[in-house]
């Protein structure tokens, strides 16, 4: 791997998780993101209880993201080596909280109505 390009790094993805697999995760993504913004525009505030949830809620994603990865690239965690893993794998932890903050404020918001319109 010479060069690192935007088709490169979906090789590599879909050589790591499979393609059918890739692929629905990158639609899944795309379609919470989705979900949020449109939360977003349409109660045109952040709920702030629906946020403090959301965020309790990032370790599990941390926790998820770094078990499914390691799952999936049959890695342990001694096979650790230098440096740059360590970087990549608190990268995938902070992505997986992220992703399951926002997952968990979208379908909070999504799924249960709001009581009035000045109370977030």
């Amino acid at each position: 791997m010479e060069d690192l390009t935007f088709g490169t790094m979906i090789a590599v993805f879909e050589e790591i998780f499979g393609q059918g697999l890739f692929w629905t995760m990158l639609g899944a993504a795309v379609l919470v993101t989705v979900g949020y913004v449109y939360v977003l525009v349409r109660d045109r505030e952040v709920s702030w209880k629906k946020f403090l949830f959301a965020q309790l809620s990032m370790p599990v994603g941390a926790v998820l993201a770094v078990w499914f990865v390691m799952v999936m690239t049959d890695s342990h965690l001694a096979d650790l080596g230098g440096p740059v893993d360590y970087i990549v794998f608190l990268g995938i932890a902070v992505m997986g909280a992220i992703g399951m903050a926002i997952l968990v404020y979208t379908l909070e918001s999504l799924l249960f109505k709001r009581r009035s319109e000045g109370v977030s």
